[in-house]
């Protein structure tokens, strides 16, 4: 990783301070003091650190998934940024002397030497905060931040010896190979930091599809092997790739190498650039079209409404539930009790990413006919299952006591969409005592006396489980397909027309008497 961002390091921070050379070697045959030009350049030098400082203790200061969001953010920005830098200066580094000493001299005429310096301020500025955030996405993507940091600070001063040596005119360099080469070397760096950006993205919880992995380098590109430092390191693939994260990668690589070597020869006319982009885009969209009408959406419902119950009694049947708005509806038939029963929604939520409702009832059910009107102290403790009802004992409440009895059920039950997942009955019977030793009436609870009870097999509710979230990782995984290649293709369609529209209005402005011609075409 040192090598990789000394690499970064040496290529921002010479074009940094090609800019910096320029600008005072304008000021110097002009015979202008550098003074206020180099205090513009510190305040954005010192900016600049301050901003990658200032995210990166953020970072640290956030919870875990909130770190892995933030670098995900910050992985793009820098994306973006390098891809834009890169493209540029591919095609316009030969005329980046003449374009500042253009501006420096629009400067100079209309607000002296500190328009000079706000000029460099803010040129300065730019490239280093598209250099803070590209050596923090890289170094943040690394296994090393130690290494990794100090190879951007290495690269920074050999660019500045460099530019210096240039600025003097002691050092000779081919700069347009220069940034030719480093820039094939960042569209692959770039390349790596869209795997990991997709990867810190998933961390975060943001990104969920295309999880599966496609390959295993681990047996021939160990962590610690030089060939692990460079592949991982320098070019940000992991030993473990995923399928979203080699679709990123390739979807971003393959284009922008096309663009980079597209030779200048074979470059479409800008007459008929617009209608070369109204057909890439219509095809964009067509594709998008067709992804999104073909590709199955998965069925979630893979476990059905009813599902098997057992009693306590040993007893056996079934559950059916149907969902009407807020209230479920449940059907208990076999050799248990039959009955209908009406749940009311109480919350919504997810079990292991399946999305699930809770819902429930509490019913007032008639006791058995079978429970004595008259009982003793002895009997309740049988019904009670060996233990004496909370509040009697045989000193103060002897008995025996007449006894009035009713039953409560409390009824709960999970779907997920119109699934059952699992329900249960609970039956709670509670006995009103009176005399016996007890003062006015007394209700006690008494468990045991009822085999109402029933409930959903654990082994039952597991497996229906774990059916739907196979289903809902199923069809997350082809929300890739008919949701997210889509989409990119839409948003390459209007990007697409977008630049076909400005392109068809440069058009029109080279047409016109005095419009861009030569030079400025080329540099257009």
């Amino acid at each position: 990783m040192f090598l990789g961002t000394f690499l970064i390091g040496l290529r921002e921070g010479l074009e940094a301070t090609l800019i910096v050379g320029i600008i005072a070697a304008f000021l110097k045959r002009n015979g202008r003091p550098l003074r206020p030009m180099m205090i513009g350049v510190a305040a954005a030098v010192l900016l600049s650190i301050a901003v990658g400082v200032t995210l990166q203790l953020l970072s640290r200061s956030l919870p875990q998934a909130q770190q892995e969001a933030l670098e995900t953010v910050i992985g793009v920005v820098a994306i973006v940024f390098v891809t834009t830098m890169i493209l540029w200066m591919n095609h316009h580094a030969r005329f980046m002397k003449r374009d500042l000493e253009h501006d420096a001299s629009s400067a100079l005429n209309s607000g002296g030497a500190w328009a000079l310096a706000g000029m460099a301020f803010l040129a300065v500025l730019k490239e280093g905060f598209e250099t803070a955030v590209f050596l923090l996405a890289a170094i943040q993507a690394s296994a090393s931040e130690g290494a990794a940091l100090g190879g951007a600070v290495v690269g920074i001063l050999v660019a500045v010896a460099i530019g210096a040596g240039i600025y003097v005119g002691g050092l000779r360099l081919d700069l347009r190979m220069f940034f030719h080469l480093t820039g094939v070397f960042l569209v692959f760096v770039a390349a790596g930091l869209v795997m990991s950006a997709l990867r810190t993205a998933h961390e975060a919880g943001w990104v969920v599809i295309g999880q599966q992995q496609v390959a295993d380098f681990s047996t021939w590109m160990p962590k610690t092997s030089v060939l692990a430092a460079v592949v991982t390191g320098m070019f940000g693939i992991p030993t473990d790739p995923r399928l979203i994260e080699v679709l990123g990668w390739l979807a971003y690589l393959v284009p922008v190498l096309t663009i980079y070597f597209w030779p200048q020869r074979y470059a479409v006319p800008l007459e008929r650039r617009p209608a070369l982009k109204r057909w890439l885009a219509a095809a964009a969209a067509v594709v998008a079209v067709m992804l999104l009408v073909a590709v199955p959406r998965g069925d979630t419902d893979v476990v059905g409404d009813t599902r098997r119950i057992t009693a306590d009694d040993g007893g056996s049947g079934s559950v059916t539930a149907t969902v009407t708005g807020d209230a479920l509806q449940l059907v208990v038939a076999g050799d248990v009790p039959g009955a209908v029963h009406t749940l009311q929604r109480v919350s919504d939520g997810e079990v292991d990413g399946v999305p699930v409702t809770q819902w429930e009832t509490t019913e007032q059910q008639p006791a058995s006919a079978e429970l004595p009107r008259s009982v003793t102290l002895a009997e309740l403790q049988r019904l009670n299952g060996g233990r004496l009802p909370s509040g009697l004992n045989a000193e103060r409440t002897p008995g025996p006591f007449a006894a009035s009895w009713s039953q409560r059920a409390f009824i709960s039950a999970r779907t997920s969409g119109s699934a059952l997942v699992t329900a249960e009955q609970e039956v709670t019977l509670t006995a009103t005592l009176v005399g016996g030793g007890v003062s006015g009436e007394k209700t006690v609870s008494v468990s045991g006396a009822v085999a109402d009870d029933w409930s959903v097999p654990d082994d039952e509710a597991d497996d229906a489980q774990g059916a739907l979230e196979a289903a809902r990782a199923e069809a997350d995984e082809r929300t890739l397909w008919w949701v997210w290649v889509p989409a990119a293709l839409v948003v390459t369609a209007l990007a697409l027309a977008t630049s076909g529209a400005w392109d068809r209005r440069r058009a029109r402005v080279q047409e016109l008497p005095g419009g861009e011609t030569g030079d400025e075409k080329e540099a257009s």
